[in-house]
């Protein structure tokens, strides 16, 4: 039985999607959020070092990390299902975004999160301009234009293919998911990224998304 450690508003809801897309019985162990901090509880370092989420457990397989868990999870159970074959332009594509979603899409949304919560967090009011006005400062600068360098790459991909990898849903969609729900939530991502906006109607609707929610608990991306 495959065991995920699932802390809620965070990445590990993708796991809980790909499970139910590949139709894999699970087991899941709930962990909550600091309500101050939002850091994930202690406990999870007895899982995993880092402590953080998600975590699978598979026998006597641990793997950590959402690309590597997806990446173990497609191969070890999709018999095929959910990436192209290998060798084919639409596996590079693949591999591709399977690793863009963490590696690059995700950083500025996180470095935006962080400079949101210094600019509205309290503070002794001879440090709170200088703190805001440097938080504005970076983020005008550099992590909203980068933010919108992302989105527009990846509305400019689902112009030219349903899918990101091509024709077929894949895993590679799912790894995706995250980085463009929380850009809709706080990066920018409105109507004027049709194809984008399109893309998270439709994973929306999947029936799988669908039990993964419901397994998965409350889901305020937002907040993670």
């Amino acid at each position: 039985m495959i065991v995920v450690h699932h802390l809620n508003n965070s990445r590990s809801q993708r796991i809980l999607w790909l499970l139910e897309e590949l139709g894999l019985e699970y087991e899941i162990k709930h962990y909550q959020r600091d309500p101050k901090t939002m850091l994930a509880p202690p406990e999870l370092k007895a899982v995993h070092p880092l402590g953080k989420s998600p975590v699978i457990g598979d026998g006597d397989t641990v793997v950590a990390e959402s690309g590597a868990i997806i990446d173990y999870l497609v191969e070890r159970h999709g018999g095929g299902r959910f990436a192209p074959a290998v060798g084919t332009p639409a596996r590079l594509r693949y591999t591709h975004f399977l690793h863009y979603a963490e590696g690059s899409a995700m950083p500025p949304l996180l470095l935006k999160l962080v400079f949101d919560k210094i600019e509205h967090s309290p503070l002794p009011f001879f440090v709170k301009p200088i703190a805001r006005g440097i938080a504005q400062k970076v983020k005008g600068s550099f992590v909203l234009p980068q933010i919108a360098l992302h989105l527009n790459y990846l509305e400019g991909e689902l112009a030219q293919r349903p899918w990101f990898t091509g024709e077929e849903f894949t895993a590679a969609d799912i790894a995706l998911s995250f980085p463009l729900e929380a850009a809709a939530a706080r990066g920018g991502l409105d109507a004027k990224y049709p194809n984008l906006s399109d893309f998270l109607k439709r994973i929306h609707a999947r029936p799988a998304y669908q039990r993964a929610l419901e397994r998965g608990g409350k889901y305020e991306i937002g907040k993670a």
